[in-house]
């Protein structure tokens, strides 16, 4: 391993501005002993609260955050829009987490001493402190991921995911730049191809604050709105 590689962490952020202040500090220390290069990105386009606010001021006293304003609204399009800015700046690696504090900083280290060894280390979110609807929608995910790309996968849309980036971009343009479903992808990508990849138990709380912008109408709602997706891309596999 090599302490040259560049490491990007992203996150999308929609009207976190309870969170964002807490979450970014948090993150940031990440990139205290990694390459000079490396990089926090958040993703704000959308926000209608003090989000923006809070970045830019914060950028003042953190020179490594980046702040990623043109982008869609909608979190799978942000999610698309942070892996190409990591691709384009010529990163090692990209570490993609959300901005509502349910994922644990602390964790993160065990995933960076084990980059070489893996095209992709996903997080395993075995107890969720999101609720079991959740929970529940994400058990029917990994089933039909199954059902259309034959994969046995146990956690498909974690957000808490550090990726080779060389071997991310070979997957990232075959999903459209508006693709709500992205992570979910990424990780069938990888293990329909045989990738070498590992899964990492991490912890999963609820939000610190705020609302969460997806409820559990609307995942139902992008779900069924997939299924034809899912087929589209297992006969492009073909």
């Amino acid at each position: 391993m090599s302490k040259k590689d560049v490491l990007y962490v992203v996150m999308p952020a929609y009207n976190e501005e309870d969170n964002i202040r807490d979450v970014v500090k948090s993150w940031y220390a990440v990139l205290e002993d990694k390459n000079e290069a490396s990089r926090l990105v958040v993703a704000d386009s959308g926000s209608t609260d003090g989000t923006h606010a809070i970045l830019k001021e914060m950028k003042k006293e953190y020179p490594k955050l980046k702040i990623l304003k043109k982008s869609a609204k909608q979190h799978g399009p942000k999610v698309l829009a942070l892996y190409k800015v990591a691709i384009k700046m010529n990163a090692d690696y990209v570490f993609q987490t959300d901005s509502d504090g349910q994922t644990n900083p602390d964790e993160f280290e065990e995933f960076w001493t084990m980059r070489s060894e893996y095209d992709g280390i996903f997080g395993l979110r075995n107890e969720r402190g999101d609720g079991k609807d959740r929970a529940f929608v994400e058990r029917v995910v990994c089933m039909l991921l199954r059902l259309f790309f034959g994969v046995k996968i146990p956690d498909a849309n974690a957000p808490f995911r550090l990726m080779k980036v060389d071997v991310l971009k070979k997957y990232i343009n075959r999903m459209k730049s508006d693709y709500n479903l992205p992570n979910i992808m990424i990780t069938t990508y990888y293990a329909y191809y045989n990738q070498k990849y590992k899964f990492i138990p991490i912890s999963f709380s609820s939000r610190r604050s705020g609302k969460n912008s997806i409820n559990i109408p609307k995942i139902i709602k992008i779900g069924l709105n997939s299924l034809g997706d899912f087929w589209a891309f297992r006969r492009a596999m073909e």
